[in-house]
């Protein structure tokens, strides 16, 4: 759809509402297993989640757009220096959810004074499972890292919806181009994909690093790296980013970087909601955000970062005074040597 494209959007394709009835049985095995975590949501709105045609059965067809945020630089390049964090490219700029949503509506509003009938914006806050229907529409498919996938603009994609009463024309689904490519797999730091195309939230870095709260099991601190903010490794080596396509919008590529660990860890409350306003960071708050920060300390091998970790041992929270002993634990190790 033009229009869509002058918006921003990379691309735009329709399908029906019960264009994915293998949604319901997936996500069930999914929850079953206990995949999800924390993350009791998924669970609380499975009927939403599992059928698109339930969460407003006026609706005739879905609108599925792609905007991409491709990032300017190698997203694994900070991965080789320690003592900064690794912050994953969609929460380097502004928060997708404002600016993907006023596009959407902008989007929603022309369609109505061309064609009338009725529509709703969704961009992932609801219960719609984006990703499936995206692949129904032709956007994509879900890769092996369970992520959308395009032939055009590769995976950096951000993904929303236009839920109409209108009855328009659908577009073919696209098809699985993974082949025998394992890359995605292969590079996670905490095999967190039991099997192509699954993934098991519990020990994903993105998961761990926003959605869980409480401390994080001992025996993947270590494998987070100095990823304090999501993951983007699976999404970085995917080899058909060589057609990704540049950002439309720059605010995605905000000025957040690779901030010094020494920087973040001394963030209060109030410094911390004052640096990521604006930014998806500041949903998790300090206390989450700080513990990450001393994961990545614990994880850097560097000495002159201890006295930091020791001066957050006995911080109020205790999943950041956990987080700091463990580093100073593994820092000292790391002096022994």
């Amino acid at each position: 759809m033009e229009r869509a494209l002058d918006e921003g959007f990379v691309m735009a394709r329709v399908c029906r509402p019960n264009a994915v009835p293998e949604v319901a049985d997936r996500l069930a095995a999914f929850i079953a297993q206990g995949r999800h975590g924390q993350m009791g949501w998924m669970a609380d709105r499975m009927q939403w989640r599992s059928d698109p045609s339930a969460l407003w059965p006026e609706a005739r067809s879905i609108l599925m757009l792609a905007e991409s945020y491709a990032p300017e630089h190698d997203p694994l390049a900070v991965l080789e220096h320690p003592a900064r964090g690794a912050v994953s490219v969609y929460a380097q700029g502004r928060d997708y959810h404002d600016i993907v949503k006023k596009r959407l509506k902008r989007l929603a509003r022309w369609m109505i004074e061309e064609a009338g009938g009725k529509v709703k914006v969704f961009v992932d806050t609801a219960p719609v499972p984006e990703k499936a229907l995206g692949q129904a529409a032709g956007l994509g498919w879900q890769g092996k890292h369970t992520n959308l996938v395009s032939r055009d603009w590769g995976n950096w994609a951000f993904l929303g919806s236009v839920f109409t009463t209108l009855d328009l024309d659908v577009d073919p689904p696209e098809v699985d181009h993974c082949g025998s490519c394992r890359a995605c797999l292969d590079v996670c730091p905490t095999d967190a994909f039991p099997a192509p195309y699954q993934l098991d939230a519990r020990r994903c870095i993105s998961y761990l690093t926003i959605e869980h709260k409480g401390p994080v099991d001992v025996a993947l601190r270590s494998l987070l790296g100095n990823r304090i903010y999501g993951c983007d490794d699976c999404l970085a080596v995917c080899p058909w980013n060589k057609f990704a396509v540049a950002a439309s919008d720059m605010r995605y590529h905000g000025a957040v970087g690779a901030p010094p660990l020494a920087e973040l860890a001394a963030l209060d409350d109030a410094a911390f909601r004052a640096r990521f306003s604006g930014s998806p960071i500041k949903r998790i708050g300090r206390n989450r955000f700080v513990r990450n920060v001393l994961y990545a300390i614990g994880n850097s091998n560097d000495m002159k970062l201890a006295a930091v970790a020791q001066g957050l041992c006995e911080d109020p929270d205790e999943a950041v005074a956990d987080a700091a002993r463990w580093a100073v634990t593994q820092l000292s190790a790391t002096g022994r040597k």
